[in-house]
């Protein structure tokens, strides 16, 4: 083991310590141990594991900082893996010094505006353990080629860019688990213009991730997420599983707590999805401008979730195929009171969608009551526009407003076994269902239909009602 005090370290936080640091790097054993200090770095301690061979750093239990005082990451590693994760794909020589390069118990503290945490480039199987890194702009930075990337139990907090950025990444097999990844102004996990396969995000605290906290100037509105996907011009993001966090944020305009984006910026053309085939389960989101928001995403399973106080929308689904939205509960938090958001679900050219089991309840007043938050702007609280196939069965729509579903120009649509009542006093339920435009093959049947204001189910000719039990 190589202690960095053996190279001439002194971990003051005034000494410059860092060709001590690459002195220990160099000429070490490969096993990196800081005691406990802060140490001063004025550049980026990298290490190209092809030439250094297997690396461990470890913090002495998370006592020792790293104080980076220079532009870019204070620590780049670097490896030469180009093939897959098949150990017939493996190099003698990646295989022998430069597997499983590992980073645990060492806090890394930004001192400079530009300054960055841990880089990976070229890696196989990094494992990442008890890092706290805070004050720098990206946290962790994986881009170019990675495999079998595991991220565990780190405190990655209040940091002017992003938590977690995979970034022009080609990444197969990461598991991000057990941190608390908040208050990073850009987003929580970020993912860019990268080829994502394999991807579990576990058990995580992923919260506030974006201006409010951060206060930079006329920047509010730049939209971001605690977990961000954006495929890009090239990228393609599929295989990946959200599940049993907790996704949490204040209200950014634009923001949501879950966002994916298949297609290029601009808009594609129709059936250009660049990512699915994703399970996002048993988490609790919430507290931001939308809960979840997919566009041009195809192969969603999106199930046993609790969604609340969307400011806009709990869940907008855009230009979407192979969505399987429940059972969920949406609905709001009990421990403000009357301080309620209205709720709200939306799908816009859309097909092949699946909305089943899921219980949805209004806010009390119909509208918001939290001060100020933007006035909702909606149709009903299931609102489907333009979309093909979907089905909507075994739902609860309790207390809506104005309407419980407002469908337009929608085919091949079929609303069965639902329950849609106003129980307030009084009622403020206009319509039951709500449906215009053109369309063919729709129905309504064996449902639970309240009356409104205005009456129950409005609809033209193409749609047939039948089955249901009306008062």
């Amino acid at each position: 083991m190589s202690n960095v005090r053996d190279f001439g370290a002194v971990g003051d936080g005034q000494v410059d310590d860092t060709r001590a640091i690459e002195h220990a790097i160099e000429a070490g054993d490969g096993v990196l141990e800081f005691p406990r200090g802060n140490y001063r770095i004025t550049r980026t301690l990298r290490i190209e594991l092809a030439g250094h061979g297997r690396l461990a750093v470890h913090g002495s239990g998370g006592v020792a900082t790293l104080q980076m005082h220079a532009p870019g990451p204070a620590l780049s590693i670097v490896g030469t893996h180009q093939q897959s994760a098949d150990p017939q794909s493996f190099r003698p020589e990646v295989w022998q010094s430069e597997r499983m390069p590992t980073l645990d118990a060492l806090e890394i503290e930004g001192q400079h505006a530009e300054a960055d945490g841990v880089r990976l480039e070229g890696i196989m199987q990094p494992v990442l353990t008890r890092l706290l890194i805070r004050r720098v702009r990206t946290a962790l930075h994986l881009t170019g080629r990675a495999r079998n990337v595991l991220i565990s139990n780190c405190q990655i907090y209040h940091n002017t860019g992003v938590g977690v950025h995979l970034d022009q990444l080609n990444l197969h097999q990461v598991i991000v688990t057990g941190s608390h990844i908040s208050y990073c102004r850009l987003g929580g996990i970020r993912i860019e213009n990268s080829e994502i396969r394999n991807l579990q995000i576990t058990g995580n605290d992923i919260e506030y991730n974006n201006n409010r906290t951060h206060e930079v100037p006329e920047a509010d509105d730049v939209p971001a997420a605690e977990i961000y996907v954006d495929v890009g011009a090239q990228g393609t993001v599929r295989e990946g599983t959200i599940v049993g966090n907790t996704i949490q944020a204040t209200c950014s305009p634009g923001g949501a707590n879950i966002r994916f984006i298949g297609d290029a910026a601009g808009g594609a053309a129709a059936g250009d999805h660049r990512t699915g085939m994703w399970t996002i389960s048993g988490n609790l989101i919430g507290s931001q401008h939308v809960g979840i928001h997919l566009t041009a995403a195809r192969g969603f399973a999106i199930s046993g979730n609790y969604i609340y106080s969307g400011h806009h929308r709990n869940v907008l689904i855009e230009r979407s195929s192979n969505i399987v939205l429940g059972p969920n509960c949406i609905g709001h938090n009990p421990d403000y009171g009357a301080q309620e958001l209205a709720t709200g679900i939306r799908f816009v050219d859309s097909e092949n969608c699946s909305v089943t089991g899921l219980l949805v309840e209004d806010a009390n007043a119909g509208q918001h009551t939290v001060d100020a938050a933007v006035p909702i702007v909606r149709d009903a609280l299931i609102e489907l526009v333009r979309c093909r196939r979907v089905n909507i069965s075994g739902t609860q729509v309790l207390n809506p407003t104005p309407r419980g579903l407002w469908l337009e120009d929608c085919s091949d649509t079929l609303i069965s076994g639902c329950t849609i009542l106003d129980h307030r006093q009084p009622s403020q339920m206009q319509l039951a269902i709500d449906w215009r435009g053109d369309g063919s093959g729709n129905l309504i049947a064996n449902s639970r239909i309240g009356k409104g204001s205005a009456g129950d189910i409005q609809c033209p000719a193409h749609v047939q009602v039948t089955g249901n039990c009306l008062s």
